[in-house]
This record gives C-alpha cells, structure tokens and sequence, in this order.
C-alpha cells in the first residue's frame, strides 16, 4: 500500500490553474470537465490545523480529470518537472492503460505536462507518451527531453491562470484525422 506524507502541495497551483480553466470552460458552455479526488486514508492529523499529515492511498487513481467537450470524452492527468527533462517515472503503468482503454471506447486521453523551469505547459498526446515508455523499455532515454517536444503542442496561456488546452485538443483530433 503506498503511503502520502505531506512532502507539500506538489502541483497544487497546476491544479488550481486547471480547475480555473475548467471552470470558465463550463461557465462558456465549451466543456465540463471535472478533478478526480485520489482516495486516501488519513493516519495522522494534526490536531491543531486538521490538516492530514500522513495517509495511505486506498487504491491506484487513474488520471486527474475526466469530462466532456462538444460531445467528445475526455481524460488526463497533470504533471510538472522542475528542469528540461520530464521523467517518465512520472507516468504510471496504470494511467497509460487507462487511458489507452478510454481511447478505445472512442475519449481522447492526454497528459498537461509543466516545465517549471520556462513557465510552459505541454500537451503529451498518449502516442507520445507510448512512444517514450516504449523507448524507455527498450534500454532508451527514462525522461523526455524539453527540445525534443513538438512545438505545436505547447498551451497557450491566457490571461495569466487560463491554460488553454482545448486549442491544443483541436489540433490532436486534427492530427488523428489525417
């Protein structure tokens, strides 16, 4: 059973940022898209602040958001890396299969990947995800390097909070159509 021990908010301001831009999606009528809590026990707690200081994880989530645009399902996950390398260890056996299987049930899955260190945020489509482990599992590169992403599929920020990924996915199903 994996264990939390409050090593902070790891990612917290990503997930404040999507959770905005989710938000004005739905207020706009574009999509509804919604954060999927991880279940957790909690073993500690501070007394004074009610704030969880240690839990275990009840089971493996599968990704951090799952919704709804135009009519199309929609899944990912959102991770951060401080340098110009993600490690894939960041992404888990489990999310690449669930995702795989909400492909297969006609959804798009993705990962929202930001590289602290430029301030950008990337949309890792799941073939590029795949591509990577699988070279990865063939004795290559355990990361992803930032120069090697493909430039069309950075998110534009808007208004400084709103990460726009919906024009990004415009361009994935674009491209998955040609």
């Amino acid at each position: 059973m994996a264990t939390w021990n409050s090593r902070g908010l790891r990612g917290s301001t990503l997930e404040q940022m999507l959770n905005y831009t989710n938000e004005r999606f739905r207020e706009c009528g574009l999509a509804l898209v919604n954060k999927i809590p991880t279940p957790i026990t909690p073993i500690k707690i501070n007394q004074s602040t009610r704030q969880i200081t240690l839990a275990y994880f009840e089971e493996k989530s599968t990704v951090d958001y799952v919704g709804v645009t135009q009519g199309l399902p929609i899944c990912f996950d959102a991770k951060e890396c401080a340098s110009d390398r993600f490690s894939l260890q960041n992404i888990h056996t489990h999310q690449i299969q669930y995702m795989t299987e909400f492909e297969q049930q006609g959804g798009i899955g993705f990962f929202i990947v930001y590289f602290k260190k430029y301030e950008k945020y990337y949309y890792l489509t799941l073939r590029e995800a795949h591509y990577h482990v699988d070279r990865m599992d063939k004795g290559g590169l355990k990361h992803i390097k930032y120069d090697e992403l493909d430039k069309d599929y950075f998110i534009p920020l808007e208004h400084q909070v709103y990460i726009n990924y919906l024009k990004i996915l415009q361009k994935d199903i674009n491209n998955r159509n040609l």
